[in-house]
């Protein structure tokens, strides 16, 4: 057998594996909403003290405490706390029964979960990591201060997730629209008074004061070195899965599920379609999964190759 042939036999071996791996993650990923959906759903279910799975539930609760809170004040019901609990789980069922606020509440969740492993295990700080250090001390004024935005966005992030909290104004815009039609159809009883809340709400929501659109802005301006966002080690983690997000032209909550234990077929090549090379996806392995040994041939898998078989995935995943 030629080189050239004995390199092709190699390079589809390894394809055909990650596929394979690929495959069984997305079977995972497609049954998790809909497992979340009933753990969170029904509160006397033995696994509901687990950890992500009552975070999640505490941020659903907290959005719907959120938009209530706004028709409090519009209507100005003297006893809030009281008008509040009546109405706070009907609406926060409704985001319950909604895969797409469960699948990023979850990613978001498992994103603050890792941060704070890593921060034990690998001394990473989850809030101030070496690439928010060195930006924060640029002499670029703009860049300076946009890193000093990043690192109170990630700050409160952090605490937040501590809280069981989602800030409604931190939710993707189509979440946002989809949490303020959730309100419209549960409180139009109330009227005007409704109406004026969501516009209060509306007129409130910024999303490139987004803690995600603070990350995207900072990494941008770094132009040509904005691959040093590309090493956890380096960038933290919540900035490391936005900038592979970015570079590979994947969503950001798919980048952070993508870290978990059975998703590192579709983490290697996340990384490949991110530009990354085999010695730099190894180095992000030994901090994310260090028992892990990236398949013999895998560095014959080019980045566009990469995103290919990720997009074919993704294909697969809608029919």
């Amino acid at each position: 057998m030629s080189e050239q042939n004995s390199s092709g036999s190699s390079a589809s071996a390894v394809e055909k594996t990650l596929q394979r791996e690929l495959a069984h993650g997305d079977v995972i990923i497609a049954t998790a909403p809909p497992i979340l959906r009933h753990l969170l759903a029904n509160v006397d279910h033995a696994l509901f003290s687990d950890e992500v799975i009552a975070t999640i539930r505490g941020m659903m609760l907290h959005l719907a405490q959120q938009m209530l809170a706004n028709l409090v004040d519009v209507r100005g019901i003297n006893n809030r706390t009281e008008f509040i609990e009546e109405n706070l789980d009907e609406i926060a069922l409704a985001l319950l029964d909604e895969t797409d606020f469960l699948s990023h509440a979850h990613a978001i969740t498992i994103e603050a979960k890792l941060a704070s492993n890593l921060s034990r295990r690998s001394g990473i700080d989850a809030v101030l990591s070496p690439l928010l250090q060195e930006l924060a001390a640029s002499t670029d004024e703009a860049v300076a201060a946009g890193a000093m935005h990043a690192l109170a966005a990630q700050a409160r992030f952090m605490q937040q997730q501590g809280r069981m909290e989602l800030p409604i104004y931190e939710l993707p815009h189509d979440l946002f629209e989809r949490a303020m039609q959730i309100f419209r159809e549960h409180t139009a009883e109330h009227g005007e008074s409704a109406a004026s809340a969501e516009k209060a709400m509306c007129d409130a929501y910024d999303p490139d004061q987004r803690r995600v659109a603070q990350f995207i802005r900072l990494i941008s301006a770094m132009q040509h070195r904005a691959n040093r966002a590309l090493a956890v080690d380096h960038a933290g983690l919540s900035i490391f899965v936005t900038a592979v997000s970015m570079a590979a032209d994947r969503k950001r909550d798919t980048v952070i599920m993508s870290l978990g234990e059975n998703q590192c077929a579709r983490l290697a090549l996340s990384l490949r379609a991110a530009g990354l090379s085999q010695s730099a996806v190894e180095e992000q392995f030994l901090y994310l999964h260090p028992e892990i040994t990236l398949p013999d041939g895998f560095d014959t898998i080019r980045a566009d190759r990469a995103a290919a078989m990720l997009d074919e995935a993704l294909n697969e995943g809608m029919h």
